[in-house]
């Protein structure tokens, strides 16, 4: 059974930085493409980041030059390095797996997989 468990969120004043996790169990992380998304209350799921089973990474603009997407093989755990934190980084973070369509967009088909969420909250 695959499972997501995030964590590292918390508060942060704007210019901070957190390292949010992804423990992931079930399968090794190289054979998925992953990637984070974010939610703000009234707003609809954005893509943040992925990453490809090949290390290839994308970065959506509003956190591009900010944000790094990691994996740890042998920790089999993502990672978003999250620098300069602003504000409108305030958001509900969820972690995903996919096998097709997060390899090179930012979506997760029926049969990916979410974590349960971790709440970054950014004040000015």
């Amino acid at each position: 059974q695959v499972q997501l468990v995030e964590s590292g969120g918390g508060s942060v004043q704007a210019g901070g930085s957190l390292r949010l996790s992804c423990a992931v169990s079930g399968y090794r992380v190289g054979t998925y493409c992953m990637g984070w998304f974010r939610q703000a209350p009234g707003k609809e799921r954005e893509g943040v980041a992925r990453i490809g089973s090949d290390d290839t990474t994308f970065y959506g603009d509003s956190v591009k030059g900010r944000f790094t997407i990691s994996l740890d093989n042998a920790k089999n755990t993502l990672y978003l390095q999250m620098n300069s934190l602003k504000p409108e980084d305030t958001a509900m973070y969820y972690c995903a797996a996919d096998r097709r369509y997060l390899c090179y967009m930012m979506y997760v088909g029926s049969s990916g997989n979410w974590g349960q969420g971790t709440q970054v909250t950014v004040s000015s």
